[in-house]
C-alpha cells in the first residue's frame, strides 16, 4: 500500500490525482502532517509526500530502522515538477515509484542512487536474496574495477560489467559476484546471490507437525551444504494440499506449497519407490517424485524425519536442483521514433544480459542497454539464424531480448523464434506500435473498419499465395495495408496487387503512402488508386488502400466505422 500525505491545496490536488489513478494501491492520510507521516510510515510499504524534502527528512528520521525495513519514500514538490526518490530507492522501491509518479503527474523523477544514475543494475534489485559486501562490490562496478561473476548456478540475470569466472591472473584480488545455492559464507569483497533453484519434495502422514517438517527439511539442506534461501517451493501430492503442518512449514520458509496428482507422481521415475505411499495415496513416491516432477538433479534422496520420542517418522523429504529456465523477451521497438518505444519495451531491454537483433535496429536502442550487455547483431537475411541464436542463449540460462521493428509478432522475429523455442524456456512478448498503425495515424483514420496487412515480399511466400490473399481482400472490401511493397529486385508485385484491387474499387479510392513513419525524414501523401505511381514507393514505405467507403476528408484519409455512416455535410463541402 502507498500512503499519500499532503499539506497544501496544491499538494492535495496532485495527491488526489494519484489516489484516483491508483485506487487499489493508495491510502490518503489526513490530519496533521507529522501524525500522517508517522502513521503511513508504520502501515505502508511506500509513501508519496507532497512536501518539502527537508520537512520529510525531519519527520522520518526518528522512524528509521534500516534498509531492509524502511518503506520507500518519494517527495513531490509544491509545483509538481519533481518526484524525488528520498528513501528506500532499491529495497523500498522508491526509484521505480518516483518514475511512476513522474509519468502520471508529468513530473521529472529524481534518482540519486549511484547504480541507477550510472545505468547499472543494483545488486539488491535483482529479485534474489543477497548477502555480503553489496556496497563494496557495487562501488567496484561503478569505478570500473574488475569484478568477477562466479555463477555456480546459471540464472537469467540482467547485464553486469563483469569478468568471466575467477581463475585467470586478471581476476586476482578482484571483487566477486557469486551465484550459488550452496550454504557458503561471503568472503571479503564478495557478494553472494541466492537463486531459487531448489525444490523440496515432502511426504507426510496425517497430523504431522510443522516443526517436524521444518526440522527434516533444514537438516537435509544443512547436511547437503545447501542454502534454505534458495528453496523455491515445497512440493507434495495433492491429497496433502490441506495438511496444516505442510502449509505452516511452507509459510515459515516463505515459499509456496505446490501439489501434484498421484497419477502425475506415479509417472515420475525415482530411485527409492515405496509400498507405503502407494497404499496411502496411490503413488510409490511422494517426496522424490514431487521434487523431480519438473525435472532436475536429485541432490538429496528421500530421507525420513527423526522424532525425539523414537516414534515412527511422519515426514519424508528429497531435494532437487531444478533446471534453469532462461528467459526470452521478444521485443517490438515500434516504427523508429523513440517516443513510440513503449515503457515496457524499454524496461525489458534493461532487464536482459544478451541482446540479439538486426544491426540497424540495435543501433536505435544501443544507448538504452545496461553496461555489460552482450550484443549479438547481424545483417539483413539472417532472421532464422538470429532466432536460433536467441533461443540457444535462453536455453543456456541467460536473460535474452530478441528485437524487431514495429511489433515483433508482425512480419518480424516472434514467429521464427517461437517456432524454435520449446517449453524449456520462459518467453515474454512485448508488443510494439506497428508500421501500419504509425502510418494510419499520419494519414488520419484509414483503419477505422475491418482491415488487413499483406506483405508483397515473395522471398518467403510464393507469389501465388500472396495474390490469392490480395484477391480475397479485394473481394471482401477490406482496407489493405501493403508491407514490403517494392524493392529494386521486386518492382512488379505492387502494380499487380493494385490492379487486382482496381477490379473491385473505383479509380478514385483513396490511397495513403507513408515513408519512414514517425522518423525524422517522414513523408506522406494522399493519392488515389488510379493516381498512385508505384515507382515512388520503396521498402521504407507503407501503402494503405481504402475500401469502398473510405473518403478523403479535409486532407485526411478516413474509413467510417460502419457502412451505414452518412456524410451529413452540405454537398458543396463534400
Amino acid at each position: 500500500m502507498i500512503g499519500l500525505i499532503s499539506a497544501t491545496a496544491a499538494g492535495a490536488a496532485a495527491r488526489n490525482r494519484l489516489a484516483a489513478a491508483w485506487p487499489d494501491r493508495t491510502r490518503v492520510y489526513e490530519g496533521p502532517v507529522g501524525d500522517a507521516v508517522r502513521a503511513a510510515f508504520a502501515e505502508c510499504e511506500q509513501l508519496v509526500c507532497f512536501l518539502a524534502t527537508g520537512a520529510v527528512v525531519r519527520l522520518v528520521a526518528p522512524l528509521l530502522e534500516g534498509k531492509a525495513a524502511d518503506p520507500g519514500v518519494v517527495c513531490v514538490d509544491e509545483g509538481g515538477r519533481f518526484a524525488v526518490s528520498l528513501l528506500g530507492g532499491h529495497g523500498g522501491g522508491a526509484n521505480e515509484l518516483a518514475a511512476e509518479v513522474g509519468r502520471l503527474l508529468g513530473a521529472e523523477p529524481v534518482v540519486t542512487t549511484a547504480t541507477d544514475s550510472a545505468g547499472l543494475a543494483g545488486l539488491d534489485t535483482l529479485g534474489l536474496p543477497v548477502e555480503g559486501d553489496v556496497a563494496g562490490v557495487s562501488r567496484a562496478l561503478l569505478d570500473g574495477e574488475p569484478v568477477v561473476l562466479d555463477a555456480e548456478v546459471a540464472w537469467p540475470l540482467p547485464a553486469l560489467p563483469v569478468l568471466p569466472r575467477a581463475g585467470g591472473e586478471e581476476a586476482q584480488g578482484a571483487c566477486v559476484i557469486r551465484v550459488t545455492d550452496r550454504a557458503v559464507e561471503p568472503r571479503a569483497h564478495e557478494v553472494v546471490l541466492r537463486p531459487p533453484s531448489l525444490v523440496v519434495g515432502v511426504g507426510a502422514s496425517r497430523g504431522v507437525a510443522a516443526e517436524e517438517v521444518l526440522g527434516l527439511v533444514e537438516g537435509a539442506l544443512r547436511e547437503a551444504g545447501l542454502s534454505a534461501r534458495s528453496v523455491d517451493r515445497l512440493a507434495t501430492v495433492d491429497a496433502k494440499s490441506g495438511e496444516p503442518g505442510l502449509i505452516t512449514a511452507a509459510e515459515r520458509l516463505g515459499v509456496p506449497l505446490v501439489t501434484y496428482s498421484a497419477q502425475e507422481l506415479a509417472g515420475v521415475t525415482v530411485p527409492n519407490p515405496s509400498r507405503a505411499p502407494l497404499d496411502a495415496v496411490g503413488t510409490p513416491s511422494v517426496a522424490e517424485a514431487a521434487a523431480l516432477a519438473g525435472g532436475g538433479e536429485l541432490l538429496v534422496p528421500k530421507r525420513k524425519s527423526e522424532r525425539a520420542d523414537g516414534a515412527p517418522a511422519m515426514a519424508t523429504c528429497a531435494v532437487v536442483r531444478r533446471p534453469v529456465r532462461g528467459r526470452l523477451a521478444v521485443v517490438g521497438l515500434g516504427p523508429g521514433a523513440r517516443d513510440l518505444l513503449t515503457p515496457r519495451a524499454e524496461a525489458e531491454l534493461r532487464r536482459v544480459s544478451v541482446l540479439v537483433g538486426l544491426d540497424q535496429y540495435v543501433d536505435q536502442i544501443r544507448d538504452l542497454l545496461r553496461p555489460g550487455t552482450r550484443i549479438l547483431e547481424s545483417g539483413l537475411g539472417a532472421e532464422e539464424e538470429r532466432a536460433r541464436t536467441a533461443v540457444a542463449e535462453a536455453r543456456a540460462g541467460h536473460a535474452v531480448a530478441l528485437i524487431g521493428s514495429g511489433d515483433a509478432g508482425v512480419y518480424a522475429m516472434a514467429s521464427p523464434a517461437l517456432a524454435e523455442a520449446s517449453d524449456d524456456i520462459d518467453v515474454v512478448g512485448v508488443p510494439g506500435v506497428t508500421a501500419a498503425l504509425a502510418a494510419g495515424a499520419v494519414l488520419g483514420a484509414p483503419l477505422g473498419h475491418d482491415h488487413v496487412s499483406i506483405s508483397l515480399s515473395d522471398l518467403h511466400t510464393p507469389w501465388e499465395v500472396i495474390e490469392r490473399r490480395v484477391r480475397a481482400a479485394a473481394e471482401a472490401d477490406l482496407v489493405v495495408t501493403f508491407y514490403n511493397p517494392r524493392s529494386r529486385g521486386r518492382d512488379w508485385q505492387l502494380p499487380k496487387a493494385l490492379a487486382i484491387l482496381a477490379g473491385h474499387r473505383e479509380p478514385g479510392t483513396p490511397v495513403g503512402v507513408v515513408r519512414n513513419a514517425s522518423r525524422r525524414d517522414e513523408s506522406s501523401r494522399l493519392t488515389t488508386l488510379a493516381g498512385l505511381d508505384p515507382a515512388t514507393v520503396d521498402m521504407m514505405t507503407v501503402v494503405t488502400v481504402g475500401n469502398t467507403a473510405t473518403r478523403e476528408i479535409a486532407g485526411r484519409m478516413v474509413t467510417p466505422r460502419g457502412y451505414r455512416w452518412q456524410d451529413t455535410r452540405p454537398e458543396e463541402a463534400r
